[in-house]
């Protein structure tokens, strides 16, 4: 009758050993690249599918038939290249999170806003002529541009969950709270026109609508850990200045 309480407290003993030592290791560098690994590899993979696609349309094009259509393109692809690179970059000497987002709805909003921007490149192209292709490059360039500025300014306080690292309020974020989803909204509207299709329409309207879900578990997750957050949202926009 005495063994089994022994036997219960030991291995309930084990347990919150094994508990407080993961939770520990959730604290640890290695486990934020570990669990930024599913996102690397599958920005990796669209890269894949970009950079064989973009070098065998350099080696077909011709110089006379390197129009201003298909130059446009080729560059609105290179912006995009760039913009995964740095994302993945970025991702990868981020700092780790001091707090996280609980639930499963808070995760679901993260991964289907990230993942589903990289999901176009797997759609087929769409032949656009020359008015189609300088808007798509014009969107794709302004958006990157933007997108880039704004995570160089984040730095290693990047996050893909809604997680809390360090409060940064000064740069683009000194005008709106969320300046990387804007300059990656209009990225998604120009890349999405090299894909057009009712499927890319689709997904564009379902990623802006995940990515309002998002910028509201993230600045639950902000305002709970950084006091000086609460005065953030009263002389800032979410998105667009003067405007939302």
């Amino acid at each position: 009758m005495t063994f089994r309480p022994i036997v219960h407290a030991s291995e309930s003993s084990r347990a919150g050993r094994f508990v407080a030592a993961w939770r520990l290791f959730q604290e640890t560098k290695l486990y934020d690249v570990l669990a930024a690994m599913p996102l690397v590899l599958w920005y990796g993979a669209a890269a894949g599918r970009i950079v064989p696609a973009l070098i065998a349309r350099i080696e077909k094009a011709k110089l006379s038939t390197l129009g201003p259509a298909l130059i446009l393109s080729l560059m609105a692809q290179i912006a995009g290249i760039a913009l995964i690179t740095v994302t993945l970059t970025v991702l990868l000497l981020r700092r780790p999170p001091q707090t996280k987002g609980k639930g499963l709805t808070v995760r679901l909003a993260a991964l289907c806003g990230t993942y589903l921007t990289a999901s176009l490149v797997w759609l087929p192209r769409y032949e656009m002529g020359f008015a189609f292709s300088l808007l798509s490059l014009t969107l794709i360039l302004g958006g990157t541009g933007f997108a880039v500025f704004s995570l160089l300014h984040l730095g290693r306080s990047f996050s893909v969950m809604a997680e809390a690292r360090k409060l940064v309020t000064s740069g683009p974020y000194a005008y709106v709270r969320h300046p990387l989803y804007l300059g990656e909204a209009v990225l998604v509207l120009g890349l999405a026109l090299q894909y057009l299709s009712p499927l890319a329409v689709a997904i564009v309207a379902l990623q802006f609508a995940v990515q309002l879900v998002r910028m509201q578990n993230e600045e639950t997750v902000l305002s709970a850990l950084f006091p000086e957050y609460a005065d953030y949202p009263l002389r800032t926009h979410r998105v667009l200045p003067g405007f939302y």
